[in-house]
């Protein structure tokens, strides 16, 4: 106990076995130098009995072992000394003269001569080994006085920030594995980061540069497509994701039962693009897809619109346009519905437009609120809810999205069965605002085809998923599991996803995906992951110095797991996060922090012999400009021909409008 009766106890004690060190080195001196001391007249009957009595106990039977007991109470009484720290103190340098001291103090009487005579030559020994005696106590005592504090060149933590994270390789038929290392106090140690239920939707954040694709998504792509997954790829730098797909592909085959096809799209390279109508009539079935498609392409269009929904100048141009495509859909049989052919029935006469709307007995109700201000002459109400359509539309307008837009070449079910597909689809990012409402449109359709029973698995890939428009994303992840769709996100930050989606949309995906693997994030992405991992135990070691003396207290606390200042400064290819597991593969260590591991000269090997994507077609650019007027003249021959029945029939004459109306 800590009374001040024990800890008198205890000084007695270090005294008592000190003074025993240095009356066994005087007997040492005596007894060596016997027949000098009684030359001196230093001798006497008493001390020579003393003497004798301990010689017979064999303290004297050898110089090193004299003075290995002298040294070895010494030491004893050292370690039971305390005395006030000092934090410039260095071990090193007392550690030297501590171990020189006790290796002079232990042969010193080798080199001064094995017999001591004359003289001179015994007062040297006795000089040195005192000397040295002293300097062992000395450099001794002082060690005592070192602080030592483990891991003084942590100064930011880390150490103390490392925790057991998942060793074994957990992988099933579904499965994206990672190999990694990470740090455990101070050893490295080998690791993986396991997603085995990629349905639960995996989210890759991090800044520019900090490796999503490189270390993360490509190894998404190749594993599945090694597993046999149908797969949709929106590939915002094209062709960089495309060309992994591709060639990965041509060597997995085998792992399909029926072999995919691989489609691309892309808008700037025609020859290397395949052509498909994302408004095929045959996965419209009623009007709400219509309306679906509409608010997906208006959207995509005027990003702004998206944090105003429901206001009558956002809903107005989708009703608008949700009419114009389900009349085109109504329309022998869907002939003429395709985007190209929806933006230029809009640009016609409002007159001639609302008379042939007007035919389709099903979107009445859409077209009724701009007939009756047109018929009343509210134009600038008119044109605050149609001009905003027509002139977002007229930036599609262009022979290259008209070629591509206006047939199609495949289906949009990426995942049938029968007809598996690798589809691609481009974008630019000096035109994204253009081409990517077009590829919203696309991934609107994908997704609700693919999120059906009786499908193959499939996984959809989104290379910086803010810069396109998907309203059902949150939809997507939380109904798509049981049907096998995987849905993995690349985000830069969590900013970039709330300023274009809106904070309520951005908070509902971000705390719906089950799978997060982020690199160097900042700000309110680093805080919510920070927070999203928790806290664990972790040791703290506090020191206290005063005038009379130097004290240290450690503890234990739960403290963050992952500091936001930790998730800002990651360096690339080092990552933090967390995955989900499933009830029969549990994971204990869900969450991680390491450095994800590929193998980069095999990569660059395998990259330099990748084959090129290759050509669809070979095309003129008099072939698109062929496409382009010809679907402004069938649109004009669908317009012609409705107001020539409806000026042939009597009974249909109510339905025209303005100047055509009868007087």
């Amino acid at each position: 106990m800590a009374t001040g009766e024990s800890i008198e106890g205890l000084r007695k004690i270090i005294d008592l076995t000190r003074k025993g060190s240095v009356g066994i080195l005087c007997l040492h001196f005596y007894h060596t130098g016997y027949g000098l001391f009684c030359q001196l007249g230093a001798c006497h009957s008493i001390t020579d009995r003393l003497l004798g009595g301990f010689a017979k106990t064999g303290l004297f039977a050898s110089p090193v072992w004299t003075k290995g007991i002298v040294l070895f109470l010494l030491l004893v009484s050292l370690l039971g000394s305390k005395g006030k720290k000092k934090e410039d103190s260095k071990m090193a340098p007392l550690l030297v003269g501590f171990l020189l001291g006790s290796a002079v103090f232990l042969s010193c009487h080798y080199w001064t001569g094995e017999i001591f005579w004359p003289p001179n030559s015994f007062y040297v020994y006795m000089a040195i080994t005192s000397l040295s005696f002293l300097a062992v106590l000395s450099t001794g005592a002082r060690m005592g006085r070192v602080l030592l504090l483990g891991n003084q060149k942590n100064v930011f933590n880390h150490l103390n920030e490392t925790f057991p994270q998942e060793e074994r390789l957990l992988e099933n038929e579904y499965s994206v594995n990672l190999r990694a290392r990470y740090m455990l106090k101070n050893k490295v140690r080998s690791s993986w980061v396991n997603i085995i239920n990629p349905f639960r939707a995996l989210l890759v954040a991090g800044t520019p540069g900090s490796g999503k694709s490189y270390f993360v998504i490509r190894h998404v792509i190749t594993q599945h497509i090694q597993k046999g997954f149908s797969m949709f790829i929106y590939d915002y730098k094209y062709d960089d994701l495309s060309i992994i797909a591709y060639n990965t592909l041509r060597k997995n085959l085998a792992a399909y039962k029926e072999k995919p096809r691989f489609f691309t799209i892309n808008f700037d390279r025609l020859s290397h693009s395949h052509r498909c109508n994302p408004l095929e009539p045959e996965t419209m079935l009623d009007i709400t897809d219509a309306s679906e498609a509409a608010r997906t392409i208006m959207m995509g269009l005027n990003r702004e619109w998206i944090k105003k929904q429901g206001d009558f100048f956002v809903e107005s141009p989708i009703n608008f346009l949700t009419a114009v495509i389900w009349f085109l859909k109504k329309h022998q049989q869907g002939k003429y519905c395709t985007l190209p052919h929806v933006i230029e029935l809009m640009l016609m006469d409002y007159a001639d437009l609302f008379t042939v709307l007007r035919t389709e007995p099903e979107i009445e109700a859409l077209i009724n609120p701009f007939v009756s201000a047109f018929e009343k002459g509210a134009k600038e109400q008119l044109e605050g809810q149609i001009a905003s359509a027509k002139i977002t539309m007229a930036r599609l307008s262009s022979p290259q999205l008209y070629y591509v837009l206006s047939d199609s070449e495949f289906s949009l079910d990426i995942n049938d069965p029968n007809k598996p597909k690798i589809l691609c689809v481009g974008n630019n990012p000096q035109k994204q605002q253009v081409y990517g409402a077009v590829l919203s449109l696309y991934i609107s359709r994908i997704t609700k085809l693919a999120n059906k029973k009786g499908k193959l698995k499939s996984s959809l890939i989104f290379d910086e998923y803010p810069t396109i428009y998907f309203n059902g994303m949150d939809n997507l992840i939380a109904t798509a599991r049981s049907n096998k769709v995987a849905t993995c996100l690349g985000i830069q930050d969590y900013s970039q996803l709330k300023k274009d989606y809106g904070r309520e949309q951005a908070e509902v995906i971000m705390n719906t995906v089950g799978n997060i693997v982020s690199g160097q994030v900042v700000g309110d992405t680093a805080k919510q992951l920070s927070e999203r991992f928790g806290k664990i135990m972790q040791d703290r070691t506090s020191l206290s110095i005063n005038s009379n003396d130097t004290s240290i207290s450690k503890s234990r606390q739960l403290d963050m797991a992952v500091p936001a200042s930790t998730i800002a400064s990651l360096s690339s290819g080092e990552f933090v996060g967390m995955v989900a597991d499933n009830p029969d593969e549990r994971i204990p260590h869900k969450m991680f922090h390491a450095e994800i591991q590929n193998d980069h000269a095999a990569i660059a090997r395998e990259t330099a012999a990748y084959l090129p994507i290759p050509k669809v077609r070979d095309i003129s650019t008099s072939e698109v400009e062929e496409n382009y007027h010809m679907v402004k003249k069938e649109v004009q021959q669908v317009v012609k021909m409705e107001i020539d029945r409806i000026m042939d029939t009597p009974s249909l004459e109510h339905l025209l409008v303005g100047k055509r109306k009868p007087s």
